[in-house]
């Protein structure tokens, strides 16, 4: 059953048919402000993917993917959690040169998820990559694309309110940048949610970094996937959600592993037996080039922007039913 929470009082400021134009203006502007920020080329990209591959993201290990079998090929076949890795192979195989990337649609189905106002079984992104040299592998290289990214948003928000004034989201542009660890230090008595929540509910915007590693505690901030992002050079770009009351995660991004970093995590992890995989075969022989990326949810972002109070107001999924009768009690409309 999922869990939800309705601010007191709310009331969407846009009707439904307004809602479909604010999310189309908001998708086709910010998918313009991130390619030209970050020198990005739109490509296709696949729904799905051959589980043999090792080019689905496993995510924090135990999730389980949507599989079905094709008649024609007498094979299995995955719905991506992700592209965090199909699009550094994508980048090898189109010829990117350092400094280029590329975007793309990312629909996935997690059904595990636990469903909230913020979480669905539909998940919804913009996937990006992008090759980078050596000397760019570092933590200044991954502030200063934080911060692009952060005015994409930024200028995003200010296109949607020209067309509709009546949103009253203001966002920060000055990005606070914290570890998981600084973040343990500073709040030691309170979950990992909540340290986020404090950090957020002072600094506006944030970039929490370096998620997956243990903490001095023995805990982890947050899982992550020991085969794409580097620990130690990965984040989420964070804002402060006002009608919501929190910290709202709106990306996951990071440097991706080399050779060295992946054989490490991947040993962290308790996850050898990926070593055999076509994906990590290239990665630790060094064929595939150096590059960072991310997911921007979609529907996250027009949360966000829009003033938004449940997920289900900007993607059309399917609920529980106690969702469905709180969000109707609320004056909610689910798509």
């Amino acid at each position: 059953m999922a869990k939800i929470t309705i601010p007191e009082g709310y009331k969407p400021l846009l009707n439904l048919y307004e809602t479909q134009t604010a999310i189309g203006k908001l998708k086709r502007t910010f998918e313009d402000n991130l390619s030209k920020a970050l020198n990005l080329k739109r490509v296709s990209a696949p729904l799905f993917v051959d589980p043999k591959t090792g080019l689905n993201d496993n995510l924090n290990g135990i999730e389980r993917p949507v599989s079905f079998d094709i008649k024609e090929t007498e094979t299995i076949a995955e719905v991506v959690h992700s592209l965090a890795k199909w699009k550094r192979m994508a980048l090898y195989t189109y010829g990117f040169s350092a400094g280029e990337g590329l975007y793309t649609d990312m629909n996935a189905i997690r059904r595990d998820e636990e469903m909230d106002e913020l979480h669905s079984v539909y998940v919804d992104q913009w996937d990006w990559e992008k090759v980078i040299s050596k000397e760019n592998r570092n933590v200044e290289y991954l502030k200063e694309t934080v911060k692009l990214i952060v005015n994409a948003v930024c200028d995003t928000l200010d296109e949607v309110k020209k067309e509709f004034p009546q949103i009253p989201v203001i966002l920060s542009r000055e990005v606070s940048f914290v570890t998981t660890q600084e973040l343990e230090d500073l709040y030691p008595t309170v979950s990992p949610k909540e340290r986020e929540n404090l950090y957020l509910k002072e600094h506006k915007t944030a970039f929490i970094m370096q998620i997956g590693d243990k903490l001095k505690s023995g805990e982890k901030h947050d899982g992550r996937s020991p085969d794409y992002d580097d620990w130690q050079l990965n984040g989420d770009i964070v804002f402060w959600n006002d009608l919501l009351g929190k910290a709202f995660e709106v990306s996951s991004m990071g440097i991706r592993v080399d050779a060295k970093s992946l054989d490490e995590q991947l040993t962290k992890a308790g996850c050898d037996d990926r070593r055999e995989l076509p994906f990590h075969k290239m990665l630790l022989n060094g064929e595939l080039p150096l590059t960072m990326g991310g997911g921007i949810g979609q529907s996250r972002l027009c949360m966000l922007l829009l003033a938004k109070a449940h997920i289900g107001e900007v993607q059309a999924s399917i609920w529980d039913s106690q969702t469905y009768e709180s969000c109707e009690k609320a004056g909610i409309k689910l798509l």
